[in-house]
């Protein structure tokens, strides 16, 4: 992807502005040359760089001087000053007007690919930054400010009151509730929101990775380690991280969090020197965490660090209110999207959606108004929805069964054996949790024993009890 980063390089030295431009090409970079801050300046509609290299010393107008004008005309362009001197108040100063890094020459050649990678993923961050804050409101208010909820009323609240503070903020709730939204809605609102926010999955690599996506690594650490990279941590430097899933973290790299979490250190792979950052940590997690820490793949100290202030978000059939209002918002950003003209849903679909569990919650409901919107088909999308919610289907209430059939026989003078009812009760009641937390795992069956703690052998042979050996 570098071949389409335009890098500037403003140096007053033929032998130095020859030396950068062969060595910046050989990144993959395209490459202006300037031998003054005039000429640089003058011609910043050609060159239209991404990125800037810029001598101190320089003819006439100075580097510093340079700089302050770069920043009035391009204050995202990141700069990197070079200066054979370094002197500590000229660092002070080009920090100040908004230099992104500064290399004392003569710099090694890992220096200054290191310093391009640092300066051009900060302003990535940035750009993704500014974007967020677009979306951002529209998602928060249709998803949080979604009526009288009273547990959505209690997580706006602890929102409002833990943003604009440093404290580290666990998130708990199913598979699709949102907790990225509310993440990133703490975010928003804290005295942070202009340094970047770092999202990392912890389950979508394996522990070796993600210990080197988190802290980085030193050249020579490993095998094909041939540069030094920097850690999501350090990106995030300033700013706050979001650690989606952190129960499947290996407890290896918890030891490592925890260090972070203490002390604000952590050390790269292969490293010797402690990197220390200044970064609010923001977990979210779906699973018991206090199960994890009973059976040890969650380190206890960790659990009580994150668990400082907990927001738990209620799952979407617990706020039945929100359902009509996401599915229009949905409705219409698809339609926009796709430049469809799906209107409005009908009251047939409404009913549906309204009864349906929605194991998924949130995204299985933007999901499905998005095929709506995408196949134009409202009917054949809410059919697989609606032969979920039919009588029998493990949608209906425990307490529902063969009521009318009781009555009638305790009408006729009949007896009802409390027995047989209290069995069968406690089997549809049985059934619904498992066919509940299947549709919750995806119907990983392994996952799901354990949620249910239960033997995954047990759960099979419930399963076929109770008819569940397919997916429902």
């Amino acid at each position: 992807m570098n071949d389409r980063f335009r890098v500037l390089v403003i140096d007053d030295d033929p032998g130095v502005r020859d030396y950068l431009q062969v060595l910046v090409s050989r990144q993959g970079y395209q490459v202006f040359a300037a031998a003054g801050g005039e000429e640089a300046l003058r011609n910043l509609d050609e060159s239209r760089p991404d990125l800037v290299t810029l001598d101190v010393v320089l003819p006439g107008m100075d580097g510093l001087e340079t700089l302050r004008e770069l920043k009035k005309r391009l204050p995202e362009v990141p700069v990197v000053m070079l200066s054979g001197h370094g002197q500590a108040r000229t660092i002070v100063e080009a920090m100040r007007l908004g230099a992104s890094d500064f290399l004392r020459k003569p710099f090694e050649v890992e220096e200054l690919e290191l310093a391009f990678q640092k300066a051009l993923e900060k302003r990535a961050l940035k750009a993704e930054v500014e974007q967020l804050r677009g979306r951002a409101r529209t998602e928060t208010e249709m998803l949080l400010l979604d009526g009288e909820n009273r547990k959505m009323k209690e997580v706006r609240e602890i929102i409002e009151q833990v943003a604009d503070t440093d404290i580290t903020i666990l998130i708990r709730g199913e598979s699709g509730t949102g907790k990225e939204v509310v993440a990133r809605s703490i975010f928003q609102l804290s005295n942070r929101k202009d340094c970047p926010f770092v999202k990392v999955n912890c389950a979508a690599l394996p522990s070796e990775l993600l210990e080197s996506e988190l802290f980085g690594f030193e050249k020579g650490a490993f095998t094909g380690a041939q540069k030094r990279k920097l850690g999501k941590f350090e990106f995030a430097n300033h700013g706050t991280i979001f650690l989606d899933e952190i129960s499947e973290m290996h407890p290896s790299l918890q030891a490592k969090l925890l260090q972070v979490l203490q002390d604000g250190e952590f050390s790269r792979l292969g490293g010797e020197a402690d990197v220390r950052v200044d970064t609010r940590i923001i977990a979210a997690t779906n699973r018991n965490l206090e199960k994890a820490v009973q059976d040890g793949s969650f380190r206890e100290d960790l659990f009580y660090r994150l668990n400082v202030v907990t927001i738990l978000l209620p799952p979407l059939r617990e706020r039945r209110d929100a359902i009509p209002v996401l599915a229009d918002f949905f409705l219409r950003k698809y339609n926009d999207q796709y430049h469809k003209r799906v209107n409005q849903l009908s009251s047939e679909t409404l009913s549906v959606i309204m009864q349906y569990h929605w194991p998924g919650n949130v995204r299985e409901l933007e999901n499905t108004v998005k095929r709506i919107v995408v196949l134009g088909n409202e009917q054949a999308v809410i059919a697989e929805i609606a032969e979920k919610v039919r009588p029998g289907h493990g949608e209906g209430e425990p307490g529902d069964m063969d009521l009318d059939s009781i009555g009638m026989d305790l009408a006729n003078g009949g007896g009802v054996d409390l027995k047989a009812i209290a069995k069968r009760a406690a089997q549809l009641a049985e059934k619904r949790v498992i066919q509940r937390v299947l549709h919750q795992t995806r119907w990983n069956r392994k996952e799901a024993a354990e949620r249910l703690q239960i033997s995954y052998k047990a759960l099979l042979y419930k399963m076929k009890e109770a008819g569940l050996s397919e997916r429902a």
